[in-house]
């Protein structure tokens, strides 16, 4: 029997191996590197030749031996290997088969994302934003990354463990402790803890779908809340085979049945039926009809220990929740026809694995895969308390991680609604809630606590928040909080000087104050320092903005960062964190900012100045100047040229006085208001 020529970089490629081996059907597969022969299984009748091959090598190559066809299972990114295979199949007069990986839709509703033509592009992209970089795109490419010096400096590359890796990035001059050689794959787990770890703030990534660990590279970016940069899959719109019709092509080639064999495809054949099932709270009671029936049918049921009681007396039981332990299980059924289900808790659409288990299984092409619903612990304590959901907030501190990371929009989402509906992890999530209402002002919110709802256990508290640290039981809590006097979202700022706690500290005025935040353009998400915080004002104004607004008052005065902190309490902002020192200094540790606004320097202004170069060129920079000196400071960075597209504004606000029957207008200070960017050059 003729053999096939396999050009391998991919899983796909490997699995094509594997079903042809188990056909009896010889193969050769070449990769271009010892790591790729390395993880190249061995596997019977299938040869391995490794080394790279201009188009020339490879027209001899495929002379050599006698085949039937090539399959081009490369990487989607590797084009112009992809060029060179088929113009030298076309050569010889050799059937070329391109196995396509599937990308489609991989990255629905998944975090923020960014997309690019190629890596030219992307990287041109990390020029203006600031902070640690996550490259997950390979060696091959890394040279286009590294030639901006200031780029080069904050990637930290992960790349496969081989040598030809390890000096590619030793080339390009990237610090050994920003080399992380690595096998995948990776898991969400995983990539999560490498962004924490480094401190990323971008992660980069090629469109590489499910099989690439796609996916899991975003779920990850999106917990951490940072941006993904997507390289597109440049083959997305062109032609190509799904494993399945590369294989029903040999098949027709050969003149032999191959899709009767072992694997993932002949497992299609055998009419696995999957449902994913919401099996809501546990109690059987709560289950779906359909979901009843579909678990009752199943031969093999798969999902936490606890939701196991639920499969039938002769159901096979496996307690995995994961798709890298369900998967080989599902391979390695027995012959014939199966129905399998795998329990997910709650609805399947709410904050549920269920999505993410229905794409590897889709990728997989192991089975009919059915989804089914199931009652949400939300809609249940609904139900029980008789209050409606549909203009609740809903939110989830579960899995969450620390609190600094959720409280900031817990308190913002419950101070402007009437219903707030919390999923959590256990009682002291309870008790942490009660108290952190109370710190915030909200004491007056009535808190609607469901503990093992549908269980026999099942209790429904109604309390106030200082009652929630009696709650001490161990066990699943889900949480309705209502607020009488929820407060309307001013949809502008503007708050008048007299709703701050003032004393004798200096205060940007009401008028002044609006301009200068007008002036640093914010959006979500943004970081921002108010260097000489003084009362707080500036501070405060940006933080009601958005629960997403992370702001660093920082103010050298004792008597000043008392008064920050009290207006802090009483507009109950816990996106404000109040820090008690002068700058530069005090800012050197801080996360890098997005927008900083000055309000105060004690004359240190240029070295502030290079302090927000160095841990974000493109910050956004509002200063405001009442004095001479920093007048002159200000002219003077201005004559540097080291500042981009200024723009300054004199200002001077005046009031109406009374006196006696008249009212005469009474001038302020005059203010510079100085607007810009960093410019990208040393200063």
């Amino acid at each position: 029997m003729r053999k096939v020529l396999i050009y391998s970089g991919t899983t796909e490629g490997r699995e094509l191996a594997e079903h042809l081996s188990a056909a009896g059907i010889e193969c050769t597969v070449s990769v271009a590197t010892e790591y790729g022969e390395l993880v190249m299984p061995e596997l019977p009748g299938v040869q391995v030749h490794q080394g790279r091959m201009s188009e020339e090598e490879m027209e001899a190559f495929m002379k050599s031996s006698n085949y039937a066809a090539v399959v081009d299972a490369t990487h989607p990114f590797a084009t112009e290997v992809s060029e060179n295979i088929r113009a030298a199949a076309q050569k010889v007069c050799l059937s070329y088969l391109r196995l396509k990986r599937d990308t489609a839709s991989s990255d629905y509703g998944i975090g923020e994302k960014k997309y690019f033509s190629d890596a030219a592009q992307c990287a041109a992209a990390l020029e203006s934003m600031s902070g640690n970089i996550l490259l997950t795109t390979g060696s091959k490419e890394l040279a286009v990354f590294c030639r901006e010096e200031e780029v080069k400096e904050r990637l930290f590359v992960r790349v496969l463990p081989g040598m030809e890796s390890i000096r590619l990035c030793e080339e390009q001059g990237i610090a050994g402790k920003h080399i992380l050689a690595m096998q995948g794959p990776f898991s969400e787990e995983l990539n999560l803890a490498l962004i924490r770890q480094f401190d990323i703030k971008c992660l980069v990534t090629k469109e590489s779908g499910s099989a690439g660990g796609y996916t899991e590279k975003l779920e990850a970016a999106k917990k951490a809340g940072i941006p993904v940069y997507v390289i597109v899959n440049p083959e997305k719109q062109s032609s190509g085979f799904t494993l399945k019709n590369v294989l029903r092509r040999l098949e027709e080639l050969l003149g032999c049945r191959i899709l009767t064999a072992s694997g993932p495809v002949k497992d299609k054949e055998r009419k696995i039926k999957i449902a994913l099932i919401g099996i809501g709270m546990g109690n059987p009671d709560t289950l779906t009809v359909a979901a009843k029936n579909e678990i009752a049918q199943a031969d093999v049921v798969f999902g936490a220990k606890r939701m196991l009681s639920l499969a039938g007396k002769n159901a096979e039981k496996y307690p995995y929740y994961l798709a890298e332990d369900i998967l080989p299980c599902l391979r390695n059924l027995p012959e014939g026809p199966h129905r399998v289900a795998i329990l997910f808790s709650g609805d399947t659409g709410f904050y549920s694995g269920c999505s993410k288990m229905k794409e590897k299984l889709d990728a997989a092409d192991i089975g009919e895969v059915t989804v089914y619903p199931g009652i949400s612990s939300i809609s249940y304590l609904a139900a029980r308390t008789g209050i409606s959901w549909q203009d609740a907030k809903i939110m989830s501190i579960h899995g969450r991680g620390e609190e600094k990371e959720w409280r900031a929009s817990v308190v913002d989402a419950i101070r402007y609604h009437q219903k707030t509906f919390l999923l959590m992890s256990g009682a002291q999530n309870v008790q942490r809630i009660g108290q952190i209402l109370m710190e915030s002002g909200l004491k007056d919110c009535i808190l609607w606590i469901g503990y093992e709802l549908s269980y026999p256990k099942e209790r429904i508290l109604k309390l106030t928040p200082d009652e929630c640290g009696s709650i001490t039981e161990e066990g699943l809590y889900t949480c309705l909080v209502c607020n009488p006097a929820k407060q309307k979202r001013a949809v502008t700022h503007g708050w008048k000087d007299e709703v701050f706690v003032r004393d004798k500290v200096p205060m940007t005025k009401e008028e002044i104050r609006e301009i200068s935040i007008s002036k640093l353009h914010l959006r979500e998400d943004a970081v921002v320092y108010d260097i000489g915080s003084g009362t707080g004002s500036i501070a405060m104004e940006i933080a009601a903005r958005s629960s997403s607004i992370q702001v660093y008052a920082i103010e050298k005065k004792p008597q000043a960062v008392e008064l920050i902190e009290e207006n802090r309490k009483k507009f109950g902002l816990d996106n404000v964190q109040v820090l008690e020192a002068e700058a530069p200094g005090g800012i050197v540790d801080l996360e890098a900012p997005t927008h900083a606004f000055i309000g105060g320097s004690s004359g240190n202004l240029k070295e502030i100045l290079m302090i927000l170069y160095r841990k974000n060129p493109k910050t956004r920079i509002v200063i405001n100047a009442i004095s001479m000196e920093t007048i002159g400071e200000i002219s003077n960075l201005l004559k540097e040229g080291w500042v981009n597209d200024p723009e300054v504004v004199w200002v001077q606000a005046s009031r109406s006085k009374a006196i006696g029957s008249y009212h005469l207008m009474q001038a302020e200070n005059p203010v510079m208001i100085a607007s810009f960017t960093l410019e990208r050059k040393e200063v």
